[in-house]
């Protein structure tokens, strides 16, 4: 049921909203680990009649009143935003009142509820699949607005899971028809069927036939085959059992579309075929790798004549290095105090968008120094005995006749 007719029951304020309750909905609230619907309520003009009969005669005024508008965008249009469940009643969080006592036209936005309905009846048949071949329960369900996850109480590998795969979208491939039931109670009592909790009162049984049977409030598709592909996408270890996260149908497309997409690029900038990009991939991080292993040797060789050709005078080395970064700043003030001085700072960067800087000594306490430096120079850091590191302002002869005087040099 995409769109119905309803009188509006009750109308409260809540907050920036407002909650609407019907004496009739198709508007799902959250429950079973699926978000509720959204859509538009449409307020029915006055010029309906104010007396209408009941039941069914009542709803045949109401829906030929509601085409008639043609659901077409008015002022008297509603956004039903979220659905809940509270002190058994259907609760519409909507963004504009309705009048209590009033005839309203209902419509749930099909393009969302379509795409929980298919991944909730492939959840079911992954579920109903996971149970028969491994006895696991599933303990926790989530479809949220990306992808969907089931929590299982075991482990399952990568392997086991492509086979689940494959196993799933052949039920897909057989379009089984969905069967809805309420058994009694004591036909429920010789019913075997999947429950993450105990359940009062009337249950309803959501089947798969051959694949699964389970109690279920939520809505799902009629076939199988609405379903469209069963996409598993990843299993990680969670909570002593596995995480397995699922898309379904267009949600599945969508995500193969991006992926193509990607590849595309990808092939692309490299040259490659798409059957051969992950080899490209490869090839080019190894040629990166030899790459960054000859530029750190350059770099090393680099710091190394710095260290010697630098005009440092007294015991106190202090330099201004604006390009260096990473490892480069530590390892150049090792090298400096390699040649005896007493204590050396490397800083990076500049006056005017602040300094980073290493500062290492092996007879001088650089936390102490550094502490003072930032105190100073309004920085942050800070380190261990032989070398602190942090940030700092300044300009670079402040900074050099702060450390020689500090240092009684």
């Amino acid at each position: 049921m995409r769109e119905f007719t309803a009188i509006v029951s009750e109308c409260v304020a809540d907050g920036g909203r407002y909650q609407i309750v019907l004496d009739r909905t198709a508007f799902f609230p959250e429950g079973g680990g699926q978000y509720a619907d959204t859509g538009w309520l449409e307020e029915i003009p006055s010029s309906a009649p104010e007396s209408v009969p009941p039941d069914n005669a009542r709803q045949s005024v109401l829906k030929e009143k509601a085409h008639s508008m043609n659901m077409q965008k008015s002022t008297h249009r509603i956004r039903v935003l979220d659905v809940r469940e509270s002190g058994g009643k259907i609760r519409h969080i909507t963004d504009r009142p309705a009048a209590e006592g009033s005839p309203v036209a209902g419509r749930i936005d099909w393009t969302g509820r379509f795409m929980k309905m298919q991944q909730h009846t492939g959840e079911h048949i992954v579920s109903g699949l996971v149970h028969r071949r491994f006895g696991y329960d599933n303990v926790g369900f989530h479809l949220g607005s990306v992808d969907c996850t089931m929590d299982f109480n075991g482990g399952i590998t990568k392997e086991e899971l492509r086979e689940i795969e494959v196993q799933a979208n052949e039920a897909v491939a057989k379009n089984l028809e969905i069967q809805v039931s309420y058994p009694s109670k004591e036909e429920s009592r010789a019913l075997n069927y999947r429950s993450k909790i105990e359940i009062e009162g009337q249950i309803r049984i959501v089947t798969v036939p051959g694949y699964d049977v389970c109690a279920c409030c939520a809505p799902h598709v009629a076939r199988t085959g609405e379903i469209g592909m069963i996409k598993l996408t990843n299993v990680q270890r969670y909570k002593g059992g596995a995480r397995v996260t699922m898309l379904c149908g267009f949600r599945a497309l969508d995500d193969y579309e991006k992926k193509l997409s990607s590849v595309k690029h990808i092939c692309a900038a490299l040259c490659a075929k798409e059957d051969e990009v992950s080899e490209a991939v490869d090839h080019l991080k190894e040629e990166n790798g030899q790459l960054k292993q000859r530029l750190a040797e350059q770099q090393r060789k680099m710091l190394k004549y710095k260290a010697q050709e630098a005009d440092v005078q007294g015991d106190a080395a202090c330099l201004f290095e604006p390009e260096l970064d990473g490892e480069a700043p530590r390892l150049l003030m090792n090298l400096v105090l390699e040649r005896g001085h007493v204590l050396c700072a490397v800083f990076c960067g500049n006056a005017q968008g602040g300094w980073r800087y290493v500062i290492g000594s092996k007879s001088l306490d650089m936390r102490k120094l550094s502490r003072e430096m930032n105190a100073a120079f309004k920085g942050r850091g800070g380190g261990k005995p032989e070398m602190a590191q942090g940030a700092l302002e300044g300009n670079e002869e402040e900074l050099k006749q702060w450390l020689r005087e500090k240092c009684e040099i």
